[in-house]
């Protein structure tokens, strides 16, 4: 067979009904995607210990009550969070460090310069839970990856750790939703 007759690894994973043939990954395959997992995990690690240093600031720059609530348990939570994720390192045989997270860095930022923009009232409360929502979508497609990825690694454990992170940060979403909706944003469109 030709070079130029072997087939791509885009054919190579289609049979010829077109439905995608399930392939093992190679042991290098697998290691690349521990290494890539735990690198992922560095990064998160980061973003959630920015995080408790974050949430503060804004649960102080808040002016409505119920989303200083948010705020402040959404704080605890984190807390618990990168305690779990401490976990997971240990299941995993890894100190648990953190990588910077550019993404993060970049949200905590944008939030950041919500704060400078807007004075202290419901407008700087919508755009904190603007901020925060972005946060927490952010964290809810890491967390989904993260636990897919320990699956398919054959880390049961850290899946169900990762999975419970991830239903937290959903809450997280819907009560910010909830404080939008039901409060905030019907007094700063006043």
């Amino acid at each position: 067979m030709k070079n130029s007759d072997k087939p791509t690894p885009d054919k190579a994973a289609v049979n010829k009904n077109g439905k995608h043939n399930i392939v093992s990954p190679s042991a290098d395959a697998a290691s690349e995607l521990k290494d890539f997992f735990i690198d992922s995990l560095k990064d998160i690690y980061w973003a959630e210990n920015a995080l408790v240093t974050a949430l503060p600031k804004m649960a102080s720059n808040a002016t409505s009550p119920a989303l200083t609530s948010a705020i402040l348990e959404h704080l605890s939570v984190t807390e618990n969070q990168v305690k779990r994720l401490e976990k997971v390192f240990e299941l995993l045989g890894e100190s648990a460090e953190g990588k910077k997270c550019e993404a993060m860095a970049g949200l905590l930022k944008e939030g950041d310069s919500i704060l400078q923009e807007t004075v202290p009232g419901a407008v700087r409360d919508a755009g904190i839970i603007a901020a925060s929502q972005k946060i927490e979508h952010y964290e809810i497609a890491t967390y989904g990856t993260l636990s897919a990825f320990a699956k398919t690694l054959g880390e049961n454990d850290v899946a169900k750790l990762l999975t419970q992170t991830l239903a937290e940060e959903k809450e997280a979403d819907c009560v910010l939703n909830d404080v939008a909706l039901n409060t905030v944003n019907m007094v700063a469109a006043e």
